[in-house]
């Protein structure tokens, strides 16, 4: 489960370097996390060694900055490695940003927001690199074609979703946590993305309330609302409190229905998370009831 790094050049050769002469790359945005992967990692890493030597390039004061290997730095430190085989190259600054994402981009798990950020930092590096100003989102022509679709043929994605990924980059982070969850679908975040940063912290209060999250339409509807000035707290618990398609059957309640029951400080997600409990706890009950009857 080693990350594979970009290859070895004729020149290039392998080398030992301290542990904690190396650096996390500024701006990663790739978390690195203590989750099955890494245990994997690990596993494989404290089995056969690093196989995988880490990309790194020189930095100020003899530290370097890692490329590519994050993840296999972080568990080597864990497993107790002073030093860590690297290979070496001298890059400029836009070069370590493009070298960076495309070294990663082939990781197995990689979040909405991870993909996000990646594409923004590529897509800033290669417009700072042929010297065009680094504001604004207009696509511009590199290698003599648009940059977004030559992004998408290296990242296995269509232009357009490309351009999805680098407007989600702009949602606030609650919305982007949101996404990666799985509590707000891609689409429906790709138009809040639209939203003014006060009417994405509004959306953030209105599915706490509502307890729902917006279908892509009604992302839509609230993306026009807000470019026609009628958006606001109350419109938008106006929209997400209207019953979706396929939820014609579901089963709510007043938050005053519930407060009967529970304290009045529970939030409407606590209440939630401890009426799912009740309700596992019944279930497992009515199991052990029936196998005790048969």
């Amino acid at each position: 489960m080693q990350e594979k790094n970009s290859g070895i050049g004729e020149k290039e050769r392998i080398v030992e370097i301290e542990v904690e002469r190396l650096r996390e790359f500024r701006g990663h945005p790739f978390k690195v996390k203590p989750d099955d992967q890494m245990n994997m990692l690990m596993e494989s890493i404290k089995k056969y060694g690093i196989l995988n030597p880490l990309i790194v390039r020189p930095i100020p004061d003899g530290a370097y900055e890692i490329i590519s290997g994050n993840r296999r730095r972080y568990a080597a430190q864990k497993l107790g490695y002073r030093k860590v085989p690297v290979i070496i190259r001298v890059l400029k600054d836009e070069e370590a940003v493009i070298s960076m994402v495309d070294s990663n981009m082939h990781r197995e798990v990689i979040s909405p927001s991870e993909k996000a950020f990646a594409c923004k930092m590529k897509y800033d590096a290669i417009k700072r690199k042929n010297g065009f100003s680094s504001n604004g989102q207009d696509d511009y022509q590199y290698k003599g074609r648009k940059s977004i679709e030559i992004m998408g043929e290296e990242m296995g994605e269509s232009p357009k979703q490309v351009q999805r990924y680098l407007r989600i980059a702009d949602l606030v982070p609650e919305i982007l946590e949101m996404l990666d969850d799985g509590k707000i679908g891609f689409t429906p975040a790709y138009e809040a993305s639209f939203l003014t940063e006060e009417e994405q912290k509004n959306l953030i209060q209105a599915m706490a309330y509502t307890q729902s999250s917006p279908s892509l339409s009604q992302a839509q509807r609230m993306k026009k609302l807000s470019r026609d000035g009628e958006l606001d707290l109350q419109e938008m618990k106006k929209i997400l409190s209207e019953v979706k398609k396929g939820e014609i059957n579901r089963v709510t309640f007043k938050n005053e229905q519930l407060h009967r029951f529970f304290p009045k400080e529970y939030s409407a997600e606590r209440m939630k998370e401890r009426i799912l409990d009740i309700l596992k706890l019944w279930q497992a009950q009515q199991l052990g009831n029936t196998q005790s009857e048969n």
